[in-house]
């Protein structure tokens, strides 16, 4: 069949166009290649040495020798040891005892709980300071007594606490160390006295009273806030204001305090508990107990100066 030259034209139009498509897919898919073969440079060479990453070693904490028989720099943030001499070795609590009492009394009432001075509480052992009728918030109650470590206001404290559990005093604060998972402690009463020359009020551990002594701060810390001034106050239900002395003479020396708890007895010697902020929101515990009646204040301060120096030069997590 002859084509006119128009139907000529259009076969040859037709022709050119899918030669040049195909040119241009070869060209297409060969570039493909390349990228494939010969992958853009991402600026690393593969034979470029890998940098392993490196981490500074941890300073180990102060060497610091105390007098105290047993004690503990705790990590309440992390639950770690920073530092401990003897830490699970149950002993007498003397004084810190208060701290479980008023641990105890808060899981059962509210800090604004109305407590009376109660006759037996009265007549308790010195340091004591009410008169028996005498009625004050919990929370106050509280205050007055861990700052200047009073036996009545203790007694009136577990008393309460143990009316309200519907069990018996030492059944009771039994009951806040177990919820604590506090193995080493126990008490027979909740001011923490000698109950004769062998057997004392009460014992625990020092890991145990450091973990004691942070669950109480984040617990109440406005109650744990007030042991840390040279004095506190507190007025009684019928107006009468109380004010106290603190019996722990470095409440002004320890940085960010946010918790001080002082005891002393033959037995138990010299204890103490302290509670401080190395940072905004990371609490450390120091705890000594069976040192002398001095010699647990210079303890827990090189303590609490070897854990300031430990945070200036490891980073807090």
């Amino acid at each position: 069949m002859t084509m006119t030259t128009p139907e000529l034209a259009e076969l040859a139009k037709r022709t050119r166009s899918m030669r040049e498509a195909g040119i241009a897919l070869l060209l297409a898919s060969g570039i493909l290649a390349l990228f494939l073969l010969f992958p853009l440079d991402s600026g690393t060479s593969p034979s470029a040495p890998v940098a392993m990453a490196t981490t500074t070693p941890v300073a180990p904490f102060p060497v610091t020798p105390v007098e105290a028989t047993a004690a503990i720099v705790y990590d309440l943030a992390t639950s770690e040891t920073l530092y401990e001499k003897n830490a699970n070795v149950q002993l007498p609590l003397a004084s810190l005892t208060k701290l479980l009492t008023v641990y105890a009394a808060l899981v059962h009432l509210p800090a604004s709980t109305p407590i009376t001075i109660s006759s037996e509480a009265s007549l308790t052992e010195a340091p004591r300071a009410f008169k028996a009728g005498e009625t004050f918030a919990l929370g106050d109650l509280a205050k007055i007594t861990l700052t200047a470590s009073l036996n009545d206001g203790a007694v009136a404290i577990v008393e309460a606490a143990s009316a309200a559990a519907h069990h018996s005093t030492s059944d009771t604060l039994a009951g806040a160390a177990a919820a604590l998972d506090l193995a080493e402690t126990y008490a027979l009463n909740g001011n923490g006295l000698d109950v004769n020359t062998a057997i004392a009020g009460s014992y625990g551990s020092a890991r145990d009273i450091a973990r004691l002594a942070g669950a109480l701060a984040a617990r109440a810390p406005d109650i744990a806030l007030a042991t840390t001034y040279p004095e506190a106050r507190a007025t009684s239900a019928d107006g009468t204001i109380y004010r106290v002395k603190n019996t722990d003479p470095i409440v002004g020396e320890v940085p960010r305090l946010l918790l001080s708890k002082t005891g002393y007895t033959s037995l138990a010697g010299g204890n103490l508990a302290l509670v401080f902020d190395a940072a905004i929101g990371h609490p450390i515990a120091v705890v000594v107990l069976g040192s002398s009646k001095g010699s647990r204040f210079t303890d827990g301060m090189a303590l609490v100066t070897a854990a300031l120096t430990h945070f200036a030069t490891v980073p807090l997590r």
